[in-house]
């Protein structure tokens, strides 16, 4: 089944005017408690989690109209190796300078370290079996992942965007799509970051210039263009 293009800014996204379930994917990227939850990566730095947290229904009436087409559903974690060999120096340090190091204890465990609790996606939109979930150690979800790999075995070349942070993790998998030529659609109340304001400035630089790597619309766009 085609569905008709979904009303987005700067335009009509995708740019060919329709997709499928069989082309288009959905990456969930890094709804992790230690971005969202309590005594997580973000909580210990003081953020307020509202702001992270306020993605996370509409993501589940997303995950909920997809899963039945048959859409691809993707998650990624944000996370490094138990012994912290793929954690760049430079990138340790900062986080120790807001006082929420990776890799030192936490609430939730080691800090942004795969296998304690707080690296794990949260339960309200814990994947399902046989979803792919990409374990990446940076910011970007194609950068040391097989992301790009699996994407191209299935076809797939629509991107439907989500998660947290709208400004980091995920403006930077957007760009990196773009890049590669796949065609981008960022959902923006099924995003959020620790600065509203950034959140908005992360949506007006993907809109200038005609959509400089895709576009953006709202969940209920969307759903709209599936009913």
């Amino acid at each position: 089944m085609i569905f008709k293009a979904v009303k987005s800014d700067p335009y009509a996204w995708p740019y060919d005017g329709g997709f499928a379930a069989a082309d288009t994917a959905i990456i969930v990227i890094d709804m992790q408690t230690d971005f969202c939850g309590v005594g997580g990566y973000v909580d210990k730095m003081g953020y307020d989690l509202t702001l992270t947290r306020a993605p996370i229904e509409p993501i589940k009436r997303v995950l909920g109209r997809l899963r039945p087409l048959g859409f691809h559903i993707m998650h990624t974690r944000e996370g490094h190796r138990p012994d912290l060999s793929d954690l760049p120096a430079n990138k340790r340090w900062r986080s120790r300078q807001i006082g929420a190091g990776i890799g030192d204890p936490g609430p939730c465990g080691r800090i942004l370290v795969r296998g304690e609790s707080g690296w794990d996606i949260i339960t309200e939109l814990a994947p399902l079996p046989g979803e792919v979930i990409i374990d990446k150690p940076g910011k970007g979800s194609f950068c040391a992942t097989d992301l790009e790999l699996i994407l191209r075995n299935r076809g797939v070349r629509n991107l439907l965007l989500a998660g947290i942070t709208t400004v980091v993790c995920v403006h930077t998998t957007m760009r990196e799509a773009n890049d590669r030529g796949f065609e981008c659609l960022l959902l923006q109340d099924c995003c959020g970051a620790t600065d509203h304001e950034n959140h908005l400035a992360a949506l007006r630089m993907i809109k200038m210039q005609g959509g400089v790597f895709g576009a953006v619309a709202t969940s209920e766009d969307l759903l709209t263009a599936l009913a």
